[in-house]
């Protein structure tokens, strides 16, 4: 009884361990589809030997670009996709009194008064809207 179980297990396992070779080998009949995308005039790569090669065409000056489904400007400006430390800034200088606050409480109000007008030039400066002089 017990030397036909063995011989049973042995049978089995042998032919369990061919079974995942049979199942890996591939029909060399089958098609390779290789999707590219080529920039400006480049051309398009030629397949080899049943090999499908798609092409997507974009603009040259979108090489180094980040892809567009990434360049989401829509959530830039949601606050839930505010860094905690931007949120955390926003509120340090909210009803703040003394040095660098631009209020008439206190003795420094005046030097954040003189800020304030500086970074709203350097803000119209860079946005083009400052007026000539």
């Amino acid at each position: 009884m017990k030397a036909a179980l063995a011989t049973l297990v042995i049978a089995g396992s042998t032919l369990l361990s061919a079974a995942p070779a049979t199942a890996q080998t591939a029909p060399s009949t089958a098609e390779r589809i290789r999707r590219v995308v080529v920039y400006g005039n480049e051309r398009c790569p030629r397949g080899s030997d049943g090999e499908v090669v798609i092409c997507a065409r974009r603009p040259s000056g979108e090489r180094y670009r980040i892809p567009e489904q990434f360049r989401d400007d829509a959530t830039a400006d949601d606050p839930a996709s505010t860094s905690w430390a931007a949120q955390a800034e926003s509120l340090e200088f909210l009803g703040r009194t003394g040095i660098q606050s631009c209020s008439t409480v206190g003795p420094g109000g005046a030097s954040g008064c003189q800020m304030q007008l500086i970074n709203s030039a350097r803000a119209e400066r860079q946005a083009g809207t400052a007026q000539p002089r």
